[in-house]
């Protein structure tokens, strides 16, 4: 498997399964006489992140993932998020972001040195900063905000999850 078909097309998508669980949360608030903005404060414990910097950090990992593996400047968004709707529109400007790579501008992405903004005059590998460090950043983080939402009672479930799966016939 490449490095784009590993990253792209599946944080693509995740994130595009965020954004639905945004919309069943407004839904859900909706039916239960609520805010559907108090969420955006929701979090799992006192020491986590609340849900507005979950979709946040989903977005960010996902649009440092493409640009660094190669070469290219990520978009700035100045996290200033407080709504719902505000969240919709951050994560719609990542997959359009996202939607501007193709499998070609990842050649030699596997091999290219990642500098970190942290880790002052080290680098890593392309295929262990993807493997190591951001898939597992990216759903740490996915996961957290759909265990925000369902933690808060809006119904969602393992296919609201995964999303849509390309099954083939025989």
């Amino acid at each position: 498997m490449s490095m784009y078909a590993a990253s792209v097309p599946q944080m693509k998508k995740m994130l595009q399964n965020l954004d639905k669980w945004l919309e069943a949360a407004v839904a859900n608030a909706k039916s239960r006489g609520f805010d559907p903005n108090n969420l955006v404060q929701m979090r799992l414990a006192p020491d986590q992140y609340p849900f507005v910097r979950q979709v946040q950090s989903s977005c960010d990992t996902a649009k440092f993932t493409a640009a660094r593996l190669t070469g290219k400047e990520a978009p700035k968004h100045p996290d200033t998020e407080t709504t719902i709707e505000e969240l919709h529109a951050r994560i719609k400007m990542v997959v359009a972001y996202l939607d501007t790579f193709s499998e070609k501008d990842f050649a030699g992405a596997s091999e290219r040195h990642v500098e970190l903004p942290w880790a002052q005059g080290k680098w890593v590998a392309g295929n262990e900063y993807l493997n190591e460090l951001q898939l597992p950043n990216f759903y740490f983080h996915v996961t957290t905000a759909y265990a925000i939402l369902r933690h808060s009672g809006v119904p969602l479930g393992k296919q609201d999850y995964i999303g849509n799966v390309n099954l083939r016939d025989k």
